[in-house]
């Protein structure tokens, strides 16, 4: 049944607990001997094929000039298991030593990139910098996905969608529908 909504105004900063709804990810890079994960609430995807992704990742983040120089990253998909550790690593800087140690995650070679793959995560997919002509000016990656890892289990991972705050969403019941009107049968 539909509904009809009271509305109140949002401050604008908080926009994004609405928009963001896309799965959390580590982004795990590496650069001359030096790796590092940091978590990312929001990426878009761009393109199907080739399989474009789009993100920012700010200038001051110790694994901007590790992506930037290396052009290859990993986007790693954590579930809900790792919350702790996905707070853990969204809070602290890897100037002060490798997170991968800190936070007891296994690295794995990925495909087609050097930089390590999260063995932990649901999946992996490994990236090489398709565009860098945004990067100067809003900080934005335009990365191609060139391999990509998944757990045969589960079809539907608990992933973490971050809606700012501190506050995070799991992905829940999945509903399939092809046909307005139709609700197909779960999955």
């Amino acid at each position: 049944m539909r509904r009809r909504y009271d509305k109140v105004d949002l401050p604008l900063e908080q926009v994004r607990r609405y928009l963001e709804s896309g799965p959390l990810v580590l982004v795990s890079s590496a650069w001359q001997g030096e790796r590092d994960i940091m978590t990312m609430g929001w990426h878009t995807v761009m393109e199907f094929s080739p399989s474009l992704v789009g993100c920012v990742i700010a200038r001051g983040n110790h694994s901007f000039e590790l992506v930037r120089q290396s052009r290859a990253c990993v986007l790693n998909v954590p579930t809900v298991d790792l919350i702790n550790e996905v707070v853990g690593i969204g809070t602290s800087t890897g100037s002060e030593g490798d997170k991968f140690e800190r936070f007891g995650l296994s690295a794995q070679e990925q495909e087609g990139v050097e930089a390590p793959a999260i063995a932990e995560c649901v999946a992996s997919f490994g990236c090489r910098l398709h565009d860098d002509s945004l990067v100067d000016k809003y900080n934005f990656f335009i990365w191609e996905v060139v391999s990509a890892r998944v757990a045969r289990v589960p079809r539907h991972p608990r992933t973490l969608h971050y809606t700012g705050d501190g506050e995070f969403m799991v992905a829940g019941k999945v509903v399939r529908r092809r046909t307005p009107g139709i609700l197909d049968k779960e999955p």
